[in-house]
């Protein structure tokens, strides 16, 4: 490949690290080309060895590599005048149909890891990144699960975290509050318009199919009387200035913590003038404990280095899905 000449580099970015240490090697390649030695010196000098379990040392040795070289601005320098900002986190208890569906999701987990360790991780980390996949879904709401998945000829089953963000909400809007909700999951953002049209509540909606996208944010900020705004997290999470929120929701949770902190930060920006408070709805006991746990665990080591956590499915370590399928005490 050509070598772009240049007598200075200079690079830009808000999400200098996002998904893997591999990205801050990726910057220097560029910034400065051989800094940071070969991909495969970096890979084994830092990324296997945090990986491992030494994140703290390791970013200890790499963090005063990157220091000198880097400009840091925070939302608190850029508007020191910034509202604050409450995280907060609310448990729901899955019982009944709901715990029996995600116990039985679980248990094939446990097994379908044992089986990898035993033979490749490689052959089988498709099927059981698919299954984390499921028992978050089943966390949500049953319906999200394949039919095949569900007991036979079961009725509708019920959904705790439904029932939470329900409250939530109408608790929200009884305040004076107008709010975000995120999912991922389109098909928990289509659970909600038919119930808040019977209960006289406006609304927004936005997912990858909005076409419309400017002129919902623009009727959502401009108008006080829709007090909720409806979206996907891959969607709605980067771009949108959506300060006519003071209160965002996050349905559920995302490996990489960054990707929700940017959702939040819809709201949380220059021209927002209220106390701006983000909530994480939990199911207890469940993967949803275990992967708060994995976002703080990450984030202590990109925190370290620079800011971020890892975000990809493929990131996560035979180690991390072992941990994820831990039973809580």
């Amino acid at each position: 490949l050509p070598i772009l000449e240049a007598s200075q580099r200079l690079i830009l970015t808000g999400t200098p690290l996002e998904n893997s240490l591999a990205e801050v090697w990726s910057l220097f390649d560029f910034l400065l080309p051989g800094y940071l030695g070969s991909h495969r010196d970096f890979r084994q000098t830092y990324e296997l060895r945090a990986a491992a379990g030494d994140a703290v040392h390791t970013a200890a040795e790499l963090a005063p590599l990157l220091h000198p070289f880097l400009l840091r601005r925070t939302k608190r320098d850029v508007c020191a005048d910034l509202p604050p900002k409450i995280e907060q986190v609310l448990y729901c208890e899955i019982v009944d149909e709901q715990r029996h569906l995600y116990e039985t999701l679980l248990a094939a987990g446990r097994q379908m890891l044992a089986a990898a360790r035993e033979t490749s991780w490689e052959r089988c980390s498709a099927e059981i990144l698919t299954l984390l996949l499921r028992l978050r879904q089943a966390c949500c709401h049953p319906e999200l699960l394949p039919p095949d998945l569900l007991p036979p000829d079961a009725g509708p089953l019920p959904s705790a975290k439904l029932e939470l963000a329900r409250e939530v909400i109408l608790e929200a809007i009884d305040s004076g509050h107008r709010l975000l909700l995120f999912s991922q999951f389109t098909g928990i953002l289509k659970l909600f318009p038919e119930w808040l049209t019977a209960n006289g509540i406006a609304y927004e909606y936005l997912d990858g199919s909005t076409e419309d996208r400017q002129a919902r944010v623009d009727r959502f900020n401009q108008d006080a009387a829709i007090p909720i705004f409806l979206l996907s997290l891959k969607a709605g999470g980067t771009g949108l200035n959506l300060t006519g929120a003071d209160t965002v929701i996050h349905y559920d949770q995302w490996w990489n913590p960054m990707v929700e902190d940017q959702a939040t930060d819809r709201t949380h920006r220059i021209g927002q003038t209220r106390t701006v408070t983000a909530l994480k709805l939990v199911a207890r006991h469940t993967i949803e404990e275990r992967i708060l746990q994995l976002q703080e665990s990450k984030r202590e080591l990109f925190n370290r280095v620079l800011l971020g956590a890892p975000g990809s499915l493929s990131g996560l370590t035979p180690d991390d899905v072992a941990f994820l399928l831990e039973p809580l005490r």
